[in-house]
């Protein structure tokens, strides 16, 4: 995989950013009007995505936010101008029936900004027998982006997507002897592969987009206590030093939900990254290559996350599975 001459691997280094891990929403977009750019984020009247449209609408944005709640959304949003349409990720059904709301009321897309998700949930079996998370994460995004991708082409200054990803991804690699944990159920690792596949899904559409002025990111927004972990007892999250008995957020480096937006905002709008691609970002950043043995907390990215052999595969057996239109260049 090639992105002006170069791999991206030879790409993922820091390139110098003016933000950090401490930046929120607000400083990533200060003084950007956004104006005339229409974005669609996923999941965006609810933590992560609800600090994102917020600050997206304040820079001028507008904004669509497909929602499987779509009463809550509207509640959550009164008052930000945002529209939304209802979409379920696990249902491919759904996410269709979405895109084609929102290509009848927008003619390009600018933006697209995959961060809804679920994490450690109990083993659920979703469409013809997917893993939950895997159908939900993975999935539903690569659906709906490639549903959404004349939109993304039609971007008269080139569009962009961001794929959270997690530094979950450390867990595992893609599992293609059992893709879908039929020996047996781990959702942490579950977890994990649907993160990995996150990363991957941004590499492989940056490939095939690029020559449409369309680049895809994927990232890690650090460690935030959102609804991410609603299907987490208290007690799991206690055990794991992230919270007290009380619910108290004690865990050592966690960022406040804005802090955790930032990084989404920085790689949807920063100049910085103007002709980069399929890059994993971290604390407003260009994240680091990191060794396997590398602790998840440390940071980085894993070799396996950015291969480009590895990242076709995934999306072949997505094309196969959600039977999307293909992205060809």
């Amino acid at each position: 995989m090639t992105t002006t001459g170069r791999t991206t691997t030879d790409q993922q280094q820091p390139i110098g950013s003016p933000f950090s891990a401490s930046s929120t929403a607000e400083d990533v977009l200060a003084g950007l009007d956004l104006s005339g750019r229409t974005a669609v984020v996923t999941g965006g009247y609810c933590g992560l995505g609800l600090e994102t449209t917020r600050a997206l609408t304040a820079a001028g944005a507008d904004v669509i936010v497909p929602a499987r709640r779509p009463d809550t959304a509207r509640t959550a949003l009164a008052g930000t101008g945002s529209r939304i349409v209802p979409m379920d990720l696990a249902d491919p059904a759904s996410v269709r029936a979405a895109a084609g709301l929102i290509r009848d009321c927008t003619d390009r897309l600018d933006l697209l900004l995959a961060v809804a998700g679920v994490m450690a949930t109990p083993e659920r079996r979703v469409g013809p027998g997917w893993e939950g998370q895997f159908a939900t994460n993975h999935l539903g995004h690569f659906l709906l982006a490639c549903e959404l991708y004349p939109l993304l082409a039609a971007a008269p200054d080139g569009a962009r997507v961001v794929v959270n990803s997690s530094a979950g991804h450390a867990l595992t690699g893609i599992r293609r002897h059992d893709l879908h944990f039929r020996t047996g159920y781990d959702k942490w690792l579950a977890y994990g592969q649907s993160k990995t596949a996150n990363a991957l899904f941004a590499v492989h559409l940056d490939v095939l987009g690029g020559a449409d002025g369309v680049r895809a990111f994927a990232l890690h927004p650090g460690k935030i206590i959102t609804g991410l972990q609603r299907e987490m007892t208290r007690q799991e999250q206690v055990e794991r030093g992230w919270v007290d008995a009380q619910g108290r957020v004690i865990g050592a480096g966690f960022k406040t939900p804005s802090q955790g937006a930032a990084t989404g905002l920085w790689a949807a709008t920063s100049p910085l990254l103007g002709g980069r691609g399929g890059l994993y970002l971290e604390d407003c950043e260009v994240a680091r290559l990191c060794g396997p043995d590398t602790p998840m907390d440390d940071g980085g990215v894993r070799p396996y996350a950015l291969d480009p052999d590895e990242a076709a595969r995934l999306w072949g057996l997505s094309l196969a599975a959600t039977g999307a239109a293909p992205v060809i260049r």
